[in-house]
């Protein structure tokens, strides 16, 4: 039986809860080493993240001139409002790389997120500057070069020893956490990083607005690569009417929207503008825009339900 879709229209209640959510955007942009005023930065239009760092929480920022996006949508902030002494230290430019030292065993480093800038290092804590910071990164990171393309952290058993893999051009370095030796390694089967990060124990390397994903020891990339980072690392409305719906939804890092199951047991998930639909008794997805199926639905789903055969969904549109 096909499902009869009606749509409620909360539109006041969540409009006021849309506006407190998207309250404190900040204009302004960071384009190199240069300021560029009044700019909006989108994160759709297809940016090069100049780095990406995951908080102590699992979310993840992206950084871009002297903002950052934290987590898979929504506007950028000024990095500032964050860490705060990046203001003192403006000729520095933007971040060059970024990321969390994850290793318990550590406990004057742990979940400390370390900030590259040009040639110097930055420590911080709960978004706190630590004491002596910034520092030159060979006081630090003794045999790693300055000016830095992207970092990443890997720990055993993901890499032989615990480790952070640095990024310069064609050139890897893996500093050993614990002894602080260097090794340099070749990455032939992938390009050159201009950001990388760790996520749910893969390794993403991003190169321009596209991505691969990486064995952190040898390089070796597999599969499809590279993809479309706005496919799946952000919530873009309407993007990638051409790519493959089913693969990009099914493995997308961006959290869904509304999930539900219906009577007869099919399972509906939706994200943005796309749905995922599996037939009971089946372990294969499928996926399309939510307009090509529910004609009468043209914006994003915040809410789904079913009953009594019905599917009912809210929406703000």
């Amino acid at each position: 039986m096909k499902l009869l879709t009606q749509t409620l229209c909360l539109s006041l209640a969540l409009a006021l809860s849309h506006a407190h959510h998207q309250a404190g955007h900040q204009e302004g942009g960071h384009e190199g080493h240069g300021h560029t005023v009044g700019v909006m930065l989108d994160r759709c239009d297809g940016l090069e993240m100049d780095a990406v760092a995951v908080n102590e929480e699992g979310i993840p920022y992206f950084f871009k001139g002297d903002h950052v996006f934290k987590g898979f949508h929504g506007k950028a902030e000024l990095s500032n409002q964050s860490f705060a002494e990046l203001e003192d230290h403006q000729h520095l430019g933007h971040v060059d790389a970024a990321f969390r030292m994850h290793f318990e065993d550590r406990p004057t480093e742990h979940d400390h997120i370390f900030l590259f800038l040009d040639t110097k290092v930055f420590s911080y804590y709960k978004h706190m500057l630590e004491k002596g910071f910034p520092k030159d990164i060979s006081e630090v990171f003794p045999g790693i070069p300055d000016h830095l393309d992207a970092a990443v952290v890997c720990p055993a058993p993901e890499c032989e020893e615990d480790t952070v893999i640095f990024f310069k051009g064609d050139d890897i370095y893996h500093y050993n956490v614990k002894t602080k030796k260097v090794e340099e390694k070749m990455f032939e089967g992938m390009p050159n990083c201009t950001s990388a990060f760790r996520f749910m124990e893969h390794y993403y390397c991003f190169h321009g607005h596209q991505f691969s994903k990486f064995d952190p020891k040898t390089g070796d990339v597999h599969g499809r690569y590279p993809k479309e980072a706005r496919d799946y690392f952000m919530k873009c409305s309407k993007f990638g009417d051409t790519t493959d719906h089913t693969e990009r939804e099914r493995c997308s890092h961006v959290h869904l929207d509304a999930i539900t199951s219906d009577d007869a047991g099919n399972i509906y998930a939706f994200r943005g503008h796309h749905f995922l639909e599996q037939d009971a008794g089946n372990d294969t997805w499928s996926a399309d825009t939510i307009e090509s199926e529910f004609k009468e639905l043209h914006s994003e789903v915040d809410a789904v339900f079913s009953y009594e055969n019905h599917l009912y969904m809210i929406s703000a549109g």
